[in-house]
């Protein structure tokens, strides 16, 4: 059966690309950025820090 971990939505504003993550973990947290490499760092680095620390502690 498949669980769904988080949603993550990026958008493109007119200054900044956003991305916002939710987990049951983590809760709510957005990022910004002009670069949108910089902006998907960011989110691989904070879903592999959450997920890595969850799956320690199980």
């Amino acid at each position: 059966m498949e669980e769904s971990l988080c949603n993550v939505e990026f958008l493109k504003g007119p200054k900044a690309f956003i991305a916002r993550v939710q987990s049951d973990l983590g809760g709510m947290r957005e990022y910004r950025s002009e670069s949108f490499e910089e902006v998907l760092e960011q989110v691989i680095i904070d879903l592999q820090e959450e997920f890595e620390t969850s799956s320690v502690q199980h």
